[in-house]
């Protein structure tokens, strides 16, 4: 099936209530985009070139709505002194944290995003990105929140201590964790990128809501402040469970929210609907990764059924990143559901695929 609209097009044309041939859909690709282009996922730390192009490869294949350039959560606590594993051919993790204790905070120093780390090459990828294909799609780039930063800066367990214990030390942490989350912020936007924020240490599923309103919302209120004062809109994603405070980032005037399929979209949609645009939430691994494509067709319906109403907008998309090796088949599937729906949607049709889909179950 061949989409009749750019993402560019297709993105104006809802803006203004005009219709368009299909909803925007991001499956959300992630670092399976070196499957598509043909590489190992380790090119990207090194080259911009093959970033900006596996990236570009898989929007091609498959003709998504947003492309970023965004490989794993850890490249800004590696720059300010973190070590990392870096496999051959899957996406990096963290190897220990920039500091060992929360006497060393004072030590740290913020990233320079044009020198530290891996961050220059995420912004040469950038540059290609946007001389490439930025005419004709919303090109991103995603940053990990100040208070995930933290963590990672830190280390996990030494920081959910410090909540409890030296709260004061986390507040200074999450103060130098937000100077180099707003310095590479602040390039990316320079480039003409669009900046996503990925908060997952802000879950409800891993803090309190208190806690999180306490250490991690003021300094994530700020990014946000100051991406809008760059004239830029910003989508939240915070992965696991988050309708607590839902109505927290709502208020932050953000552009999207991001939910895991843990969360529900009809809770997301009567809770923030009238405030944000909504994200989700085709279950990552249990659908589009283990599952036929099927199942991809029918969960993807499930979510339409949900989400298409959202008084400020809904994207068809993925609960968090797709597993590395996720199918291809599975990837196109959904994509192509979202164009046999069309726009605007017809809830009749919707159900009625819905219903002949459970059909073929039975």
């Amino acid at each position: 099936m061949i989409d009749r609209m750019t993402p560019s097009q297709r993105a104006a044309a809802i803006a203004k209530g005009e219709s368009a041939d299909r909803l925007p859909c991001n499956p959300n690709v992630a670092n399976g985009v070196a499957r598509v282009y043909g590489c190992k996922i380790s090119e990207f730390n090194t080259d911009a070139k093959t970033l900006a192009k596996a990236q570009i490869a898989s929007y091609r294949k498959f003709g998504y709505d947003s492309i970023r350039i965004f490989t794993d959560l850890f490249p800004w606590a590696e720059a300010m002194g973190a070590t990392v594993v870096k496999p051959d051919d899957n996406t990096i993790d963290l190897d220990k944290p920039a500091i060992s204790d929360e006497k060393e905070i004072s030590r740290l120093m913020p990233a320079n995003p044009y020198k530290d780390g891996r961050l220059p090459i995420q912004l040469d990828a950038m540059k290609y990105l946007v001389d490439e294909v930025g005419s004709e799609i919303g090109c991103s780039f995603g940053v990990v929140g100040p208070f995930t930063n933290a963590f990672f800066l830190l280390g996990v367990e030494k920081t959910l201590t410090c909540i409890r214990k030296n709260p004061e030390a986390i507040h200074e942490l999450c103060k130098i964790s937000l100077e180099t989350v707003k310095a590479y912020t602040e390039a990316g936007i320079k480039i003409g990128l669009t900046p996503s924020i990925s908060e997952p240490m802000s879950s409800c599923t891993v803090v309190s809501p208190k806690v999180f309103k306490e250490f991690s919302l003021p300094y994530l209120k700020e990014l946000v402040e100051f991406i809008k004062e760059k004239g830029k809109g910003v989508i939240i994603h915070i992965c696991g469970q988050t309708n607590k405070i839902w109505p927290d980032l709502a208020e932050m005037g953000i552009a999207g929210m991001s939910i895991d399929n843990v969360a529900s979209l009809t809770e997301c949609k009567n809770i923030i609907g009238d405030k944000t645009k909504i994200l989700g939430n085709v279950d990552p691994g249990g659908i589009m990764y283990s599952g036929t494509p099927f199942d991809v067709r029918l969960k993807t319906l499930e979510c339409i059924q949900e989400g298409y109403d959202n008084p400020k907008g809904y994207v068809v998309m993925s609960g968090c990143s797709l597993p590395v090796d996720s199918p291809f088949d599975n990837i196109k599937e959904m994509m192509d559901t979202v164009r046999d729906v069309g726009y605007p949607v017809n809830i009749n049709k919707v159900e009625a695929m819905i219903a002949d889909c459970k059909k073929k179950i039975i």
